[in-house]
C-alpha cells in the first residue's frame, strides 16, 4: 500500500511546488547511453564528467572526511568558504542536496554544521529555506536540525525570529520537544517578554512536555536581574512542585539575586538548602555571598565566608581579591585592600589587571595617588603585566589632584613599558588643561595626540568647545565645530550642549537659542538636558514666560521633561514669590511618574521662608525627612532664617541639633543666620562665640557677619567693640551702603551725633545715599544739639543726591550750608 503523504506546514508545501533540483535531474540523465562515450580500441566504458560536478564531488568528499575525523570546526569553516564563494555550489540548499545524496551517514552532523554556518554568516533566510528542504526530503533529523537552528539563532541574538519559527512549527502540527520549548522561552526572556515566557511554560506542560531546569533557570535569572525576588521565589517553588531538580545554576542565581538587593538572610537560607540537597557550592556561589557582605560593609562576616570557601577546597582567585579591594576602596580604606592582595600573592594567586585597576582607583579616589603609583611598581615587580588602564587610572588621579607634572610623567612611563598612550590618555590631559582654562596647554596635547598617530575623538573636540566656551571665546567654539565636520566627525548633542551651557551661564540666552536652532537644522535633535539648560537660565533671571515657552516646546517635540526640568521651574516660581504655583508643579512631578527630591523640597522651603511662613516650612521639613531624603545645607539655610525671625531661639537650636545629627558642618550662611538670630534676641555673647568658632573653623566672616555683630554691639551700647569690629572689617572689605547705614543709625541711637555725622559724610563722599529715616534721624539730632550747619550740609547733600531741590523755610540753614 502506498505511503500517505502527511499534511505539511505551509513553508514546506511551498518548497514542494518548486521544480525538482537540477542535481537530481542530472542523476537521472546519467542512466542514458548518450551520456557515455566508448573507447573503441579498448572497448571500455568511459563516462564524461562535467568539471563543475567533479569539483562538487571533491568538496563533498573533503567535508565527509573532516566530519568522520570529528573536525567539526574545520568542516564548518570550509562550508562558510563554499557558501561565500557560491562556487561550485549555487546555494546552501544546493550543497545540502549534493551531500545528502553522496554521504547520507554523516548527514545529521553535516546539517548542524551547515545551519550553523548560515546563521554565522547572517544568512538566516537561507538557513530557514534549508530547514524547509530538510523537511521536504523527509530527513529523519528534522527536529534535531530545527533545534540546532534555534540554538544558532540564540547565539546570534535573533530572538524575534526564533518565536516566529516556533509558532509556525506548532501551528503546522509538528511536535516540539523540551529543547524546542526551552529555546522559545529563552528567546521570550531575552526580549524582556516574561508574560510570553510564562505562557510558553504553561503550553509546554499542557502538551505533556516536561520542563527542564534550563527553562526555569532562564526565567528565574531574568526575574533576579529585574530584582523581582518574590516572583523568582514563586517560580522556584513551582519548579520544586513540578519535580524538576534545581541545579547549581538555579541556586547561584537566587543567591546572587538576594545579595544584590541586600537580602543576605535569604541568600544564606538558599545556601543552607544547597547543603541539604548535597549540591556542592562553586566559586560563583561564594563570590555572590562575599559581594553581598562587602556591599553591606560586613567585613568580618565576609572573612568567615572566605574561610568556609577555602574549607571547600575552593581557592581564592583574582576576582575574589577584586571583591575585597572594591569593598575597602568604597569604604575609603584602600590601605586595607592591600591585605587580601598580599595574602593571595603568598598563596600563589595571580592578581589580574582588573583587580589591580580597582585597587589603584581606590587609592586615587582617596587622593593617595603617590601611594597608587608605589603599589603599581610593586605589582610590576611581582610579575604583573602592565596595561594602559592602570597607567590611565593613575594619570587621571594626578589630574584630579591638579598635579600635571606627575600626570605627564605617567605618559612617559607608559611608553617606557612599551605601552602606547591611547585616546583616553590624551583626552584626560586635555580635559584637565581645559578645566584650568589653559587652552594653550590643551591644544598642545591635541597636537601631541596627532603626532602619536591618534586621531582626536568627538570627546576631544567637545572638551575644547567646553573649555573655550567657559572663557568666552565663542568664535573658537564655532571654528572647532567646523573642524570636526572637515575631519568627518559629526558634532553631537554634547558638542552643542557644551556651547549652549556656556552661553546660558554667561547670560547670552539669545545666542544659546540661535545655537539650538542651528543644531536642529543640522539634524541633531536636542534632548532634555539641552532644554533644561535654557529653562534654568531663564528661571534664574526671573524670565518665567520664556522658561515655560521652552517647556511647552519640549512637550510638543515629544521630549519627556525630567526631574531637573520641574525643579528649575519650581525654583524659578519660588524666587518670584509664586510659591503656591510652585507647589502645584511639585504635585505634577508625581503625576508624571517621577518623585520629588531634596532639591524640590529645598526650593519650596526657600519660597515659603521668604514669605515668612514658618508653619509651611516646618510642614515641608517633616515631609522631607519622612520621605527618606537626607536634608542638605540648602534645606537648613531657609529653615534657620525663618525660624530665627518667627520661631525664637529654642526652635532654632532644635533645628541645629538635627543638623549635627545629619553630620552637616555649619557653613558661612548658617553661621550668619545664627549670629543674626542671637543678635536679634539680644544674646551678644553667643553671637560672638559663633564668630570665634567660625574663624577657628577657617570660615572667613563676610559683610553680613560684621554688620550683624555691629548692630548687636550698638544694641548693647558697646561702642568700643564697634570700633574694633569696624577696624577688622576695614582690613577685609570696602564699606558699602548697608554698613554705613548701620553705623550712622547706631551712633544716632547712642546719641553720638559727631561719629554719626563723620560716617554719614564718608558715606556721601563714597557716593552712597543713606536711607531717608537714617538721614532724618541724624539731621534732627544735630539740630537738637544746635549744630545747624552740619545738619544743613547733610540735608543738602542727601537732597542733591536724590535730585530734590529743597525750598527750605529755614533760609539761614540753607545759607550756612553754602558757606
Amino acid at each position: 500500500m502506498a505511503n500517505r503523504v502527511p499534511l505539511l506546514p505551509k513553508f514546506i508545501r511551498e518548497t514542494l511546488s518548486k521544480p525538482q533540483h537540477p542535481y537530481i535531474l542530472r542523476s537521472c540523465k546519467s542512466l542514458s547511453s548518450s551520456s557515455f562515450a566508448y573507447n573503441l580500441d579498448e572497448q571500455q566504458l568511459t563516462p564524461t564528467v562535467n568539471p563543475q560536478e567533479k569539483d562538487q564531488n571533491e568538496q563533498v568528499r573533503k567535508l565527509q572526511s573532516l566530519l568522520q575525523l570529528g573536525r567539526f570546526d574545520c568542516a564548518q569553516n570550509l562550508i562558510k568558504d563554499l557558501i561565500r564563494s557560491k562556487s561550485p555550489f549555487a546555494s546552501p540548499a544546493d550543497l545540502f542536496t549534493h551531500f545528502r545524496v553522496s554521504s547520507p551517514t554523516t548527514e545529521p552532523t553535516f546539517s548542524k554544521a551547515l545551519l550553523s554556518a548560515c546563521v554565522g554568516l547572517k544568512m538566516v533566510a537561507e538557513a530557514i529555506d534549508l530547514l524547509k528542504l530538510m523537511r521536504k526530503d523527509g530527513s529523519f533529523t528534522f527536529l534535531a536540525s530545527f533545534n540546532h537552528l534555534l540554538e544558532s539563532l540564540v547565539s546570534c541574538g535573533q530572538f524575534d525570529k526564533i518565536l516566529i519559527l516556533f509558532e509556525e512549527m506548532v501551528e503546522s502540527g509538528l511536535p516540539a520537544d523540551t529543547f524546542t520549548y526551552s529555546k522559545a522561552i529563552q528567546a521570550a526572556v531575552n526580549l524582556g517578554d516574561m508574560k510570553s515566557a510564562s505562557e510558553l511554560m504553561n503550553r509546554m506542560k499542557k502538551k505533556g512536555v516536561r520542563p527542564s531546569a534550563f527553562s526555569y533557570n532562564v526565567m528565574i535569572s531574568r526575574l533576579c536581574k529585574e530584582k523581582k525576588m518574590e516572583d523568582a521565589e514563586m517560580l522556584f517553588n513551582e519548579m520544586l512542585a513540578d519535580k524538576v531538580a534545581p541545579t547549581l545554576i538555579t541556586y547561584n542565581t537566587l543567591i546572587d539575586g538576594y545579595c544584590k538587593i541586600g537580602s543576605l538572610e535569604e541568600a544564606f537560607n538558599i545556601q543552607e538548602r544547597m547543603k541539604l540537597e548535597n549540591i556542592a557550592p562553586s566559586l560563583v556561589t561564594f563570590h555572590s555571598l562575599l559581594s553581598g557582605l562587602c556591599q553591606a560593609k560586613k567585613m568580618e562576616e565576609a572573612k568567615r565566608v572566605l574561610k568556609e570557601m577555602e574549607a571547600c577546597s575552593l581557592l581564592p582567585d583574582g576576582f575574589t581579591s577584586s571583591i575585597f579591594c572594591d569593598a575597602h576602596s568604597s569604604c575609603d580604606n584602600s590601605d586595607s585592600s592591600l591585605a587580601p592582595y598580599e595574602h593571595d600573592v603568598k598563596k600563589g594567586v595571580q592578581v589580574n589587571s582588573y583587580t589591580c585597576s580597582i585597587l589603584l582607583n581606590g587609592f586615587c579616589k582617596e587622593g593617595k595617588v603617590n601611594k597608587a603609583e608605589e603599589v603599581l611598581k610593586k605589582f610590576l615587580k611581582d610579575g604583573l603585566v602592565p596595561s594602559e588602564v592602570m597607567y590611565n587610572t593613575i594619570l587621571n588621579g594626578y589630574c584630579r589632584a591638579s598635579d600635571l607634572l606627575k600626570a605627564v610623567s605617567m605618559v612617559e612611563q607608559m611608553e617606557n613599558n612599551q605601552l602606547r598612550p591611547n585616546h583616553i590618555t590624551f583626552n584626560t590631559l586635555i580635559k584637565k588643561y581645559a578645566e584650568m582654562s589653559d587652552m594653550t596647554g590643551a591644544e598642545k596635547w591635541v597636537k601631541q595626540m596627532v603626532v602619536k598617530g591618534i586621531s582626536p575623538t568627538i570627546e576631544t573636540y567637545n572638551t575644547l568647545i567646553d573649555g573655550y566656551g567657559r572663557i568666552g571665546l565663542y568664535e573658537k567654539c564655532f571654528d572647532i565645530l567646523e573642524e570636526m565636520e572637515k575631519n568627518g566627525l559629526r558634532p553631537n548633542v554634547v558638542s552643542y550642549g557644551s556651547l549652549i551651557n556656556c552661553l546660558c551661564k554667561n547670560g547670552k540666552r539669545l545666542e544659546a537659542e540661535i545655537i539650538l536652532l542651528d543644531m536642529v537644522n543640522r539634524g541633531v535633535l536636542p534632548n532634555a538636558q539641552i532644554y533644561n539648560m535654557l529653562i534654568n537660565s531663564h528661571c534664574s533671571t526671573g524670565k518665567l514666560k520664556e522658561a515655560f515657552k521652552f517647556f511647552a516646546e519640549m512637550l510638543k517635540k515629544g521630549i519627556a521633561p525630567s526631574l531637573v526640568t520641574y525643579n528649575s521651574l519650581i525654583n524659578g516660581l519660588c524666587k518670584n514669590r509664586r510659591v503656591e504655583e510652585a507647589e502645584d508643579w511639585a504635585q505634577q512631578i508625581v503625576s508624571e511618574g517621577l518623585s520629588p527630591d531634596v532639591i524640590t523640597y529645598n526650593s519650596l522651603l526657600s519660597g515659603y521662608s521668604n514669605q515668612g511662613n514658618i508653619q509651611k516650612c516646618l510642614e515641608l521639613y517633616e515631609i522631607l525627612r519622612k520621605s527618606g531624603f537626607k536634608p542638605t545645607l540648602n534645606t537648613y539655610h531657609p529653615l534657620i532664617t525663618v525660624c530665627s525671625k518667627k520661631g525664637g531661639v529654642t526652635l532654632v537650636e532644635k533645628i541645629l541639633q538635627d543638623m549635627l545629627q545629619m553630620n552637616l558642618a555649619f557653613d558661612l550662611v548658617v553661621y550668619n543666620a545664627l549670629i543674626q538670630c542671637y543678635v536679634e534676641h539680644r544674646d551678644l555673647r553667643k553671637a560672638f562665640d559663633l564668630h570665634h568658632e567660625m574663624v577657628h573653623q577657617g570660615i572667613h566672616p563676610d559683610r553680613m557677619t560684621y554688620n550683624s555683630l555691629i548692630m548687636g554691639c550698638f544694641s548693647e551700647g558697646k561702642v568700643e567693640s564697634v570700633k574694633e569690629l569696624v577696624n577688622d572689617m576695614s582690613r577685609e572689605f570696602p564699606f558699602k551702603a548697608d554698613t554705613y547705614n548701620i553705623l550712622v543709625e547706631g551712633y544716632c541711637k547712642v546719641q553720638n551725633f559727631s561719629e554719626a555725622y563723620s560716617w554719614c559724610r564718608e558715606m556721601l563722599d563714597s557716593s552712597f545715599l543713606p536711607s531717608a529715616s537714617t538721614s532724618n534721624e541724624l539731621i534732627n539730632g544735630l539740630r537738637v544739639e544746635g549744630r545747624l550747619q552740619e545738619a544743613a550740609i547733610i540735608s543738602s547733600k542727601t537732597n542733591d543726591m536724590r535730585g530734590i531741590v529743597e525750598f527750605s523755610t529755614h533760609g539761614d540753614l540753607y545759607a550756612l550750608a553754602q558757606m
